[in-house]
């Protein structure tokens, strides 16, 4: 009958049915923690160890199984962390001593979708446990016939522990007559016998006591002790004898309880009931032993008690004791070794015929990686075998089988080597036996690359900021690209693009080191002349066709405070003392001189303030900080020196901050008087090309332009002005007059046509007429303010009130 199901969705169900399978196997993840650490205490994360979304287990409802009706871990839901949920004992989980070492084995289950991880958990043991003797008090029964060197058996210690923890040795309390002698067994347990040194004499000495310590080897080393309690006997002289004292047997795994494994015959010299023998295990038998085998008393028979499995124990020591039935027993030993015979089971096998090891990702899809074959020396369905890809569903990968037991790996998705460097295919083998064996081999493919990357940097722009005046070379900055490629794909050389600039080229003010981006400054700069550039930088591979990308370059150049303020006013040639006249008249508030400093930097560090570094009488000027302007703040008295002495200076706001000063000498008349001469030359002591010097030039011309426009208009409106009737008063009186004068307020001493200006500009602010008229001996100007209302309409009579100072009064 034909199926009526579409292809494709048969395809799509065996894809699920496939997967399914295939997530219920997992490879096993082992841990080791000592024994009995802390609940709580957390082991690993699970979650990464096993390659799960931590995200994602709360909603998957992982849990563990239990192992003995207990859970002794956990699973934080939240952060995917194995933790201890109870303590651990190993001696109670593996109370077998045959093997140091002992696993929790667990699985790991997780829903939606349902996947089963194995998880091996390593007991360490610890030393916590101190040797103990099955018997506190051993009884031993000596006849007085036994001679020196004859040995007996004691009861040995048994320490939990294991390994270095376990019994390392014995030791005997002090006597002239025994001593002991150790042995060890196949399994590395310590054995003790009791040896006989010198004869022994019942009449002198009946009963002996020794005390017998077992120690072990942890550190710090335990112990525990057995007394020995030895009564001397005088009876049987002949003992039990066995024909061999070391019998060895093989046994097959599984064979079914009840078989006989051997049987004893010990035989005594003596007759009657001191000819009669019992046969026991004796102590130096473990108890593993004695539940695996039986042995009848009076037959010797040795059977198999319990399933014996050849994975778990391969060989036993067994210790038999044949004692007679006289009334002072005497006894024989002997050892038994039984070797266990393993089943022979055979594992499906792996074998990779051919392999290529790498390919390029740009290689096409079904592309052949290996070619694999598979076999199994079993026979029937033991001898079937099927292989898969561990994690098919997430490889780019696929087995296809050619013949029979042959398989082909080839590729089924497009590579991307930037994604993933590498694979590691893990190819599992099962037969279908009942339970089926499996085998693995892993195989490891690299992907070659190709040059299909073209470097790319973090940031397409990039801002520096650089102090000016730097240092010839100084690194600015690291711009490097990232290529995902390898080798010579990968290797990246840098450039700067080329660009002028006021026809210089951007390669002679910077450089980048072609091999690691390393940005360089060429020459120092200056914020002044020059604030900011901007360029490209390219990253280009060496693979075959080169790739390449670039960004632009934003390099900002920031000021640095290294100009030192130049005091432009009052203006005196370098080093010298300007000589500033005031009238002693003068009102409080009346403006002295004005300090006017430039400083070429930019922001704070062109912020000047003025400060008196030195003054003769700190009640008598004041200095406004932000202008510069040195006023009275009273008026003078004729306590007053003649002469002040002010030192201001300018200082600017950078850091740290630089300044300049200047020293004005103070005279004050009575009448002022400025000496002026035209034809006086000042030298120029510093550079008149700097761009400061010219824009100082630039302002002083403005100055004197506006200056001589001034004296016009002064010199026309004098012209236009009728003559007065009468001749001002000449000498001190004169002085008088003028400062009792309603229509002058402001009379001072000039010192230059740059101060001059000055006081015009503030003058007229307030709303006054600035007037300077020349002394009649040409000697000098006398500057006058007047309110601007007063000036519409003063008259001759007033005009002719105006301060003069004939040459004899000068100073």
């Amino acid at each position: 009958m034909r199926s009526t199901m579409d292809p494709w969705r048969r395809r799509q169900l065996g894809f699920v049915l496939l997967s399914a399978m295939w997530s219920l196997a997992s490879a096993v993840t082992r841990y080791s923690i000592p024994e009995e650490i802390p609940v709580g205490t957390v082991i690993a994360n699970i979650a990464t160890d096993l390659g799960l979304d931590t995200h994602s287990l709360l909603e998957r409802k992982v849990k563990l199984d239990y192992i003995h009706s207990k859970k002794y871990l956990e699973i934080n839901e939240n952060t995917g962390e194995l933790f201890i949920s109870e303590k651990i004992d190993r001696e109670h989980l593996c109370p077998a001593k045959t093997s140091s070492f002992c696993f929790l084995k667990m699985d790991v289950i997780i829903e939606s979708p349902i996947r089963i991880f194995n998880i091996e958990l390593e007991i360490m043991d610890i030393n916590d446990n101190a040797p103990q003797f099955r018997r506190e008090r051993i009884p031993l029964d000596i006849s007085e016939s036994a001679t020196p060197g004859e040995r007996f058996s004691l009861t040995n210690a048994v320490d939990a522990d294991v390994g270095e923890n376990s019994i390392e040795t014995y030791y005997l309390s002090d006597s002239d007559r025994f001593t002991i002698e150790i042995q060890s067994g196949s399994d590395g347990t310590k054995y003790v016998d009791l040896v006989l040194k010198a004869s022994l004499d019942r009449e002198k000495q009946a009963v002996h006591k020794l005390t017998l310590t077992a120690v072990d080897g942890g550190v710090p080393a335990r112990s525990g002790t057995a007394s020995i309690i030895i009564q001397v006997l005088d009876t049987n002289d002949n003992a039990p004898q066995f024909d061999r004292q070391v019998y060895s047997v093989d046994l097959i795994e599984n064979a079914p309880i009840g078989t006989l494994v051997m049987q004893l015959n010990a035989t005594d010299l003596d007759e009657g009931v001191n000819a009669e023998v019992i046969y026991s295990f004796t102590l130096y038998t473990s108890e593993k032993t004695q539940e695996k085998f039986s042995l009848d008393p009076n037959s010797g028979e040795i059977r198999v008690k319990d399933m014996i499995d050849f994975e778990e124990v391969k060989s036993f020591e067994m210790y038999v004791e044949a004692k007679d039935k006289a009334v002072n027993p005497l006894s024989g030993q002997c050892k038994i070794l039984v070797f266990i015979t393993d089943l022979n089971d055979n594992r499906p096998e792996i074998t990779i015929k051919s392999f290529q090891s790498s390919i390029k990702e740009i290689d096409p899809v079904g592309t052949v990686i290996a070619v694999i074959s598979v076999s199994d020396r079993d026979s029937g369905d033991n001898g079937k075998v099927d292989l898969s890809i561990h994690n098919a569903e997430i490889l780019p990968f696929a087995l296809n089988k050619s013949s029979e037991d042959f398989f082909e790996l080839i590729v089924t998705e497009s590579l991307d080597r930037e994604l993933k460097n590498s694979y590691d295919i893990t190819l599992y083998v099962t037969d279908r036996g009942t339970p089926p064996l499996t085998d693995n081999e892993t195989i490891s493919l690299t992907i070659q690359d190709v040059n299909d990357n073209a470097p790319t940097f973090p940031e397409s722009f990039y801002t520096i900021t650089l102090m000016e005046n730097n240092e010839p070379g100084a690194l600015l900055a690291s711009l490097t690209a990232h290529d995902p490629d390898l080798h010579e794909n990968q290797y990246i050389v840098y450039f700067i693009i080329e660009k002028e600039i006021a026809n210089t080229s951007m390669s002679m003010l910077f450089s980048i080191n072609p091999e690691n981006g390393n940005l360089y400054a060429l020459r120092t700069f200056d914020y002044e002349r020059e604030k900011e550039f901007l360029f490209h930088i390219e990253a280009r591979d060496s693979g075959v066709p080169p790739l390449s990308s670039n960004m632009t370059v934003h390099i900002i150049i920031l000021d640095q405070n290294d100009n030192t303020p130049l005091i432009v006013s009052p203006w005196r040639p370098q080093g010298a003392v300007i000589e500033e006249v005031i009238s002693r008249s003068s009102d409080k508030g009346s403006l002295v001189t004005k300090v006017i400093a430039l400083d070429a930097d930019s922001m704070q560090n062109s912020r000047i303030t003025y400060q008196f570094l030195q003054i003769t009488d700190t009640t008598l000027f004041s200095l406004d900080q932000y202008n510069g302007e040195i006023r009275t703040n009273r008026m003078f008295s004729y306590r007053d020196p003649r002469h002040q002495r002010l030192v201001i200076i300018a200082r600017d706001n950078g850091d740290p901050p630089r300044s300049a000063t200047v020293t004005i000498k103070i005279s004050t008349v009575e009448q002022v008087v400025t000496q002026f001469t035209e034809t006086t030359e000042v030298p120029i002591e510093y550079d008149l090309f700097t761009d400061l010097n010219l824009y100082l030039l630039i302002g002083l011309g403005s100055v004197l332009f506006l200056l001589l426009i001034i004296i016009l208009v002064i010199i026309v409106l004098k012209c236009q002005e009728p003559k007065p009737s009468q001749a001002a008063p000449q000498g001190r009186n004169s002085v008088s007059s003028q400062r009792n004068s309603s229509t002058i307020a402001d009379s001072t001493l000039i010192s230059s046509d740059a101060y001059w200006y000055s006081l015009f500009l503030a003058e007229t602010r307030k709303g006054k007429v600035v007037v300077r008229q020349p002394l009649p001996n040409g000697s000098g100007f006398i500057v006058s303010s007047i309110p601007g209302s007063a000036a519409l309409t003063e008259t001759s009579a007033s005009r002719s009130s105006t301060l003069q100072e004939s040459s004899s009064d000068l100073p």
